[in-house]
């Protein structure tokens, strides 16, 4: 077993003013894909300069805390919010849906393509390589905020949240969601959309790799306390939400590679 390392989750404090990891966590995650972003907008578009990309950048941003933090209310713990609307605004608590990050992605997406007249998939395939910057950088903080942790477990890597209160020797399902939806999903969507590929292909790996991941971390990982398992005592919300993705995902990479097989892709 390993020990837990106590981390605050307050980064810094000053006087009232608590500046918490989880919140840091996301801004290293679109100030990385920001960054990294800037490296390739020349090949998306030579004619956008850097406020142009920084606007799109704020529209994401919008996209993923609003549709986060909403996603959560509405397919996790929506009696709990319903009961206290305060709580809507506690967000260094914790409390965020990737998949109602994704929709708000999505919706912020399309307006901002209407806007500067761009093809909405081109701009996803554009965006999506940066996606798992933010998705590693929002697991880390699930780790120091001690939540979201898994099953029970003797493996050698097992740990004892200070937050359990059975205090039992748990698989750090956070870390495992970082390895994957951060680290393996990065690598492999900036390998594949370096070189030229059909419009809705990149953003349709992202979907089915996400998904995949998810769907198996979720074995290990404890479903959220007010939902449990939806059914046969195994599955999760998380895993619902994942089959349409994954299905969708492969449904727009056929789609790309049949209709637009030499189109470039950034």
């Amino acid at each position: 077993m390993l020990p837990y390392p106590q981390i605050d989750p307050v980064a810094v404090s000053l006087g009232p003013l608590q500046i918490h990891w989880y919140g840091l966590m996301y801004l290293i995650g679109i100030g990385g894909a920001w960054l990294l972003a800037s490296r390739r907008v020349h090949r998306f578009d030579p004619s956008w300069d850097k406020d142009k990309l920084s606007d799109l950048v704020f529209w994401v941003a919008m996209g993923v805390i609003v549709g986060g933090r909403l996603g959560y209310v509405l397919f996790y713990d929506l009696a709990a919010y319903i009961s206290d609307p305060t709580l809507i605004f506690q967000v260094w608590k914790g409390g965020m849906s990737f998949h109602g990050g994704l929709i708000g992605v999505l919706l912020c997406t399309w307006i901002f393509a209407r806007r500067n007249g761009k093809k909405f998939f081109e701009l996803m395939d554009f965006i999506a390589p940066f996606v798992p910057i933010g998705l590693g950088a929002g697991r880390i903080g699930n780790f120091i905020n001690a939540e979201l942790w898994g099953k029970a477990s003797d493996v050698p890597w097992a740990m004892v949240f200070p937050t359990d209160p059975q205090q039992l020797a748990r698989h750090p399902s956070q870390l495992y969601q970082f390895a994957l939806e951060g680290v393996a999903l990065f690598v492999i969507l900036w390998i594949y959309s370096s070189k030229p590929r059909p419009t809705m292909a990149v953003s349709g790996l992202f979907a089915v790799c996400y998904g995949i991941f998810r769907f198996i971390v979720e074995f290990v990982r404890v479903p959220d306390a007010q939902l449990g398992y939806l059914a046969f005592g195994w599955l999760t919300m998380g895993q619902v939400l994942c089959v349409p993705m994954v299905l969708i995902g492969l449904g727009m990479i056929v789609w790309g590679y049949r209709h637009e097989p030499v189109k470039a892709s950034a």
